[in-house]
């Protein structure tokens, strides 16, 4: 993750989170803040009442790679935040279905670069 970095404290996720755009997709929901900088910053959500801290993180690295790959063709300059939907279970989370969910949002969002 070249041009992104991570989102650790609470009050930048409640930050994204009050203030922010949300675009939601089967298994992902995004909120999205514009931050004035020349970077992303990036934060993945998933809540311990879906599985235990292997499952939770599971998703979590499924999302990150899945990011990671569509990075370069992302706008800069975004607080983006990451949540996993409760109504899907961690067991359904598959690399390529949560990749095309993610796609799917970004582009709903208007994120992508022109060309």
């Amino acid at each position: 993750m070249k041009q992104t970095k991570m989102l650790k404290k609470n009050y930048e996720f409640k930050n994204v989170l009050n203030r922010g755009k949300c675009y939601a997709g089967k298994y992902i929901a995004i909120f999205v803040r514009k931050n004035n900088k020349n970077i992303n910053f990036l934060g993945i959500a998933v809540s311990s009442k879906l599985g235990k801290a292997v499952k939770r993180n599971y998703v979590k690295r499924i999302i990150r790679e899945s990011y990671k790959e569509i990075e370069e063709h992302i706008k800069t300059g975004y607080d983006i935040v990451f949540i996993w939907k409760k109504k899907q279970e961690i067991e359904k989370a598959c690399y390529d279905f949560v990749k095309k969910d993610i796609r799917k949002v970004f582009n709903e969002a208007t994120l992508f670069l022109e060309g």
